[in-house]
């Protein structure tokens, strides 16, 4: 594909984009975003409440409270504290770290803590704690696999320097360290809970946050306490103390009719991803909230292992077959954005709107298929090349990744592929069935869906890095191993200089989309609407993980 505009163009477009969501909004027909009420009306202190209970209807439960999914994340944000956390401009700010520094080679981070903080099984935060905690993540036996697929390549080792000071190296220099810190993975547990085991701290981890886990029922609600004793607030909190509410009640709500009834009717106070078909009645009659999360997209990642997707020209052929900006559109009401380049999300520093933006163009994937062998078809109008039908099996997660609308969004991109020769198959997978491992191995599909929350385009290197016998990484779907796009994003997570990061992480996203590899569908996002009685929910920037600290019920 020609690179004809560079990533500063991007960032115009973008810009215009979330301008034209912000007038959608103003005119009830798309997202409203922003964390403050949405209800125009402002209240006095004397005008909230003391306490409360907060029942909030989420979607998916994870299979531990505390993990390497982003629905763990969100559970974090309540119950633990992290070093930094990321404010609504994208930079990192104090949270349990009230300063740092960085050692002229940038191979060493000092942290400041917060003196006389303390978990909530009376233990004491210090250097020695924290320390624990990346022990623990890295672990090369039990490994938190997202931490590690972070920065386990990179990480040196921890060291307590004193009570307060912790010390975290690293093998070679890592820009995006700061702003990776800040996503609920890296929260900082109890060492003494720690070191309990596994099952305990699957069920009831212990943090320092403004919520302690009183129970978990499973598949049904996660119970919150408020922690009376909090005072490590980050920076950007909208009140530095304990939290507001007495309670929140965390209800798994998976059916999206269900958990917007819930609000509705007055059985929850606020809801997580508002069903597109309600987002207007939502914007009515309730505060609605909208965060493009930054990350990897929705996107269908192409396995380059073994055919029909170990053909370039096929890959780009499936590429141009559907149009899947209309796909989208029509799924989601225009209410969730589009998302052309399959590496990125548009909210994500750097991304480049040009990468992968295949427009849809039959002609041109039939010359393609044409020119890659595929030039016979079957009486059912699938290409046939040496007597193999053009199919392809598609992995996705219905119920847990992509729901009714991302599914909507598969079938009609299958149906448009077939007009041009391609055999889609839709292969619907359980939740277990995708976290398990049993679509680990490459002969396992030809294509899979997903998408990855982070704040930093650093991300590249967790799905691009090559999977090697030596060195393996699971999170590269494509099965892509290509020492010179490893490269690349090895260079732009070293370089201290943000003119030299954004051309090299833009340089990878358009080798990513030249070589039709990932094909972007849609931005995940994180909407919530709560009850006008409720204000000061919002959405932290690094994950669009709900924060419940700061908010508070009006009389």
């Amino acid at each position: 594909m020609p690179r004809s505009v560079r990533p500063a163009r991007a960032r115009v477009l973008l810009a215009v984009s979330l301008s034209a969501m912000a007038v959608l909004a103003a005119c009830g027909q798309g997202p409203e975003t922003g964390d403050g009420n949405s209800t125009g009306v402002a209240a006095s202190p004397g005008d909230y409440a003391t306490g409360g209970v907060i029942e909030y209807g989420h979607e998916q439960e994870p299979p531990c409270i505390h993990g390497g999914w982003v629905q763990n994340a969100y559970l974090a944000r309540q119950y633990l504290d992290n070093l930094v956390s990321l404010d609504d401009s994208g930079k990192p700010v104090p949270w349990l770290a009230t300063s740092w520094e960085i050692s002229p080679d940038r191979l060493t981070y000092t942290f400041h803590l917060k003196p006389d903080v303390h978990f909530t099984d009376g233990t004491v935060l210090d250097a020695a704690a924290v320390k624990t905690n990346f022990d623990a993540y890295l672990d090369p036996d039990k490994p938190n696999g997202t931490v590690n697929a972070y920065i386990g390549q990179y990480y040196a080792g921890g060291e307590a320097v004193d009570r307060n000071t912790f010390a975290l190296h690293l093998k070679s220099p890592y820009s995006p360290l700061l702003t990776v810190l800040t996503q609920g993975y890296f929260g900082i547990q109890s060492a003494t809970a720690l070191a309990r085991g596994a099952q305990a701290n699957c069920s009831k981890p212990v943090g320092s946050g403004p919520f302690i886990i009183d129970r978990w029922d499973r598949n049904r609600s996660i119970t919150f306490l408020r922690n009376p004793d909090y005072n490590s607030a980050p920076a950007n909190a909208k009140h530095q103390g304990p939290a507001y509410v007495d309670k929140v009640i965390w209800k798994f709500l998976k059916d999206p009719v269900l958990r917007y009834g819930s609000l509705t009717s007055g059985s929850s106070d606020v809801i997580y991803n508002v069903p597109a078909i309600n987002w207007a009645d939502a914007a009515r009659r309730f505060q609605t909230r909208q965060y493009v999360t930054p990350g990897r997209p929705n996107a269908i990642t192409l396995n380059a292992d073994h055919a029909p997707f170990d053909d370039v020209r096929v890959r780009q052929a499936f590429a141009y077959s559907a149009d899947r900006e209309k796909a989208v559109e029509t799924a989601y009401l225009g209410v969730v954005p589009y998302n052309p380049n399959g590496a990125l999300s548009q909210s994500t520093p750097d991304y480049d709107a040009t990468a992968g933006a295949y427009v849809r163009d039959p002609a041109k994937a039939a010359a393609l298929l044409d020119q890659a062998g595929w030039s016979q078809r079957a009486d059912d109008g699938v290409r046939v090349k040496d007597g193999r039908r053009l199919s392809a099996r598609v992995v996705y997660a219905a119920d847990a990744i992509i729901g009714p609308e991302g599914s909507a969004i598969l079938q009609d991109i299958a149906f448009q592929a077939r007009q041009v020769g391609f055999d889609i198959q839709l292969v619907p997978a359980t939740q277990s069935e995708y976290f398990g491992g049993q679509y680990a191995k490459a002969p396992t599909y030809d294509a899979y869906v997903g998408y990855w929350t982070s704040p930093t385009p650093g991300l590249l290197y967790i799905n691009w890095r090559q999977r090697l016998d030596d060195n393996p990484n699971p999170y590269n779907n494509a099965f892509y191993n290509d020492p010179a796009l490893q490269g690349l994003i090895e260079k732009a997570n070293s370089s201290a200089d943000p003119a030299e990061q954004q051309k090299l992480y833009g340089d990878a996203q358009q080798l990513i989309g030249d070589k039709a590899l990932a094909i972007g569908l849609y931005t995940q996002t994180t909407s919530i609407a709560s009850s006008p009685r409720l204000h000061d929910v919002w959405i932290e920037k690094s994950q669009g993980e709900p924060v419940f600290s700061d908010a508070r019920f009006v009389r």
